[in-house]
């Protein structure tokens, strides 16, 4: 798995809201499937009135989710990775965007990994307190590319034949 690090843009402005015809299209969803998710409580927005009132973290949690169920992922396996950033991260999706957040989700179409650190990935879907190690193969030539190598000795026999010959 290879990942390379990439400048974050700037987050959304917090105060700014967006309405459901807005969420719906950035997400590629029905509005009908926004309703659902508040019903269900998945994704619940601020109301006015009848209209459904979304902030940044919200709307980008439903594109996540969104892109999440179009790779195969059940509602109630999202729904697990949800609880499991908000109880043991103390954090929602929408977090993960923010300036010097290290989380990142990862996925091979089967399970949900979330990164929490430099070299840490949790398997969010099977045993969220037994984490993978990575071991960073660039940073190991990096590490052979900064050692100051020191020059070849050649023996002192070697030498006189040559000197000799």
């Amino acid at each position: 798995m290879l990942k390379s690090r990439k400048s974050r843009p700037e987050p959304a402005n917090p105060n700014r809201t967006y309405s459901s015809v807005e969420v719906s299209t950035l997400a590629s969803v029905s509005l009908r499937q926004l309703q659902w998710w508040d019903e269900r409580k998945v994704v619940s927005p601020r109301h006015e009135g009848h209209r459904r009132i979304y902030f940044p973290a919200e709307v980008i949690e439903i594109t996540v989710i969104a892109e999440l169920r179009r790779k195969g992922f059940s509602l109630q396996k999202i729904r697990r990775v949800l609880r499991f950033l908000q109880k043991e991260m103390g954090k929602r999706l929408g977090d993960l965007t923010q300036a010097g957040s290290d989380l990142h989700l990862v996925t091979d179409g089967k399970a949900i990994y979330l990164e929490d650190r430099h070299e840490r990935i949790i398997d969010l879907l099977k045993n969220a307190h037994q984490p993978m190690f990575l071991v960073c193969v660039s940073d190991q030539a990096r590490r052979l590319d900064e050692v100051t190598r020191k020059p070849v000795r050649v023996e002192n026999g070697l030498a006189r034949r040559f000197r000799a010959g």
